[in-house]
């Protein structure tokens, strides 16, 4: 008789999927912070140019200025 219950348990936790769709959002996010992080390096430096240039021209301009 234990084994039927136990059985029948077993069942009953295969065919519930009310945790699904957490875990696929997990897995989802998952996947997005390792793309962002193999995208990131190549931005950064990207962002650090134009942040350079934007500077050299502001203080060029200053100095125009004064």
């Amino acid at each position: 008789m234990n084994k039927i219950k136990n059985y029948i348990l077993a069942a009953r936790i295969w065919k519930d999927t009310r945790g699904q769709d957490l875990i696929e959002y997990a897995l989802m996010a998952g996947f997005v912070a390792v793309a962002a992080g193999a995208v990131m390096p190549g931005v950064n430096t990207n962002i650090s140019q134009i942040f350079s240039k934007i500077a050299s021209s502001l203080g060029s301009a200053s100095a125009q200025g004064s």
